[in-house]
């Protein structure tokens, strides 16, 4: 046995130290340094079986290389299918992450019992009978689905070698532990070493391997911040646990584009997947109501409809309150600035709540225009016209400034029954339709006087 070293890692970026300081060199954190024993052995790591379909590899010209054989395996699912640009490239490692509870575990067990093939589910947090429950629930059944309850990565190398499954899921990455790192799970060289051994074994059988990634309370996934780039696509499942969308985005995508989304909603029965999302996060009512307005977004490259919500009322204490629930709140307070410096808005004295519906949380600047027409709503009191709907950027003059993607937004709009868009007149539209109105404006006098007056 070699001789055991003892090396000081960073909690935050992973980086090795000789001793212990204060502050890291690598990301400048301070006290972030924790002692972790390592014992480095002459070999480690996954070693490739003689029975193996491993190939040495050979150094070819990038002319001779063939991208034809290579075939994506369908997960059955068509939105992570579109996530990940058509479906799982065999030797991948794809990284999935997520808050506590939202639903990590129960997507990737309902992809082992609908995806074609040999699954073998490696479960480092839950018993083989708490999935069997799971599985129950989800309703479906796949003869070749495999479960094993087991953290360290040579006995789940063994299970590897007899079964010889077409992919791998481990839940999670940060219950695994080797032998060859004498350090508690999930410690930064935990991780990176059974990444590690995951990765030389996807690379060398062309198994693609899907791993569970735990995230911290500032959202970014717990760990060194190497994992991700060792990874070829790390994916992101977010959502709110009080509401029943789920929506899983590509922060990295090797083999893909990171511009798509897919929208689950979360049911008793297990994940289910929604294909027009628009219908289900507009409220379906026929009573007309203030403060609502419809905005035509785009998330990624998908469009989508969402309705805003809006309410204006009194300060009853001498601060106003600003309130916002998936909308920026500095950008809320910027709006407001400009409602009362080119409209002529009084809102310093009134209180001012903003919601996006459905538990949806948007970044695009097009919904600027629905959060005012939403606001001025409530403010007067005035039901919008329901067949409206709003794209457009507002800038700090009052202007309208154009959007990307309007074609796009403009023909979900006309899908979904709406009569008129407003937006910016200085939009290039390419969508050619009799269909709708397209309704350019210029400033944000024009909306108040189009709307209210």
């Amino acid at each position: 046995m070699s001789k055991v070293k003892t090396t000081f890692f960073c909690q935050k970026c992973g980086t090795a130290h000789a001793k212990w300081q204060g502050q890291c060199n690598g990301c400048k954190e301070w006290n972030t340094l924790v002692e972790e024993v390592i014992e480095k052995p002459k070999e480690k790591g996954w070693i490739a079986p003689k029975t193996s379909k491993s190939k040495g590899a050979v150094p070819i010209r990038i002319q001779e290389i063939d991208t034809d054989k290579e075939s994506r395996i369908s997960t059955n699912d068509s939105e992570l299918n579109r996530v990940l640009g058509g479906g799982l490239v065999p030797g991948s490692v794809t990284l999935l992450g997520g808050e506590p509870g939202i639903g990590k575990s129960t997507l990737l067990l309902q992809i082992s019992l609908q995806i074609k093939g040999k699954v073998l589910y490696v479960s480092g947090e839950e018993s083989q009978k708490q999935i069997k429950l799971r599985a129950e629930r989800i309703d479906a059944q796949n003869e070749n689905c495999f479960i094993l309850s087991e953290t360290l990565t040579q006995k789940i190398f063994k299970q590897i070698e007899a079964l010889e499954p077409n992919i791998v899921i481990i839940d999670s990455i940060q219950t695994l532990q080797t032998q060859y790192v004498e350090s508690s799970p999930g410690s930064v060289s935990q991780i990176k070493e059974c990444t590690s051994e995951l990765i030389q074994f996807a690379k060398k059988t062309h198994t693609p391997v899907l791993l569970v990634g735990h995230i911290t309370k500032d959202g970014a996934i717990a760990g060194p911040k190497v994992l991700e780039h060792m990874v070829d696509t790390v994916l992101q499942f977010e959502g709110d646990r009080n509401h029943i969308y789920r929506i899983i985005r590509a922060q990295k995508n090797r083999f893909g584009s990171t511009a798509e989304i897919g929208i689950y909603e979360m049911l008793s029965s297990g994940l289910r997947i929604v294909t027009n999302p628009s219908e289900l996060l507009i409220s379906q009512t026929d009573r007309e109501m203030s403060g609502h307005a419809i905005a035509a977004t785009v998330e990624g490259i998908r469009p989508l409809m969402i309705e805003v919500q809006a309410l204006v009322s009194t300060a009853v204490y001498g601060t106003p309150q600003r309130s916002t629930t998936g909308f920026n709140a500095k950008r809320l307070n910027m709006l407001l600035a400009v409602l009362e410096k080119r409209a002529g808005f009084q809102l310093g004295s009134k209180d001012v709540f903003l919601n996006i519906t459905g538990g949806i949380s948007s970044e695009d600047p097009a919904i600027d225009l629905a959060v005012v027409a939403a606001i001025l709503s409530s403010y007067h009191d005035i039901a919008l016209p329901k067949e409206t709907c709003f794209a457009a950027e507002i800038g700090l003059s009052g202007e309208l400034r154009p959007v990307s993607k309007l074609d796009q937004r403009i023909a979900e709009a006309e899908k979904l029954g709406f009569e008129t868009i407003v937006n910016s007149k200085g939009t290039k539209n390419k969508h050619s339709s009799k269909g709708i109105n397209v309704l350019a404006l210029t400033k944000i006098e024009e909306v108040v006087a189009l709307l209210f007056v």
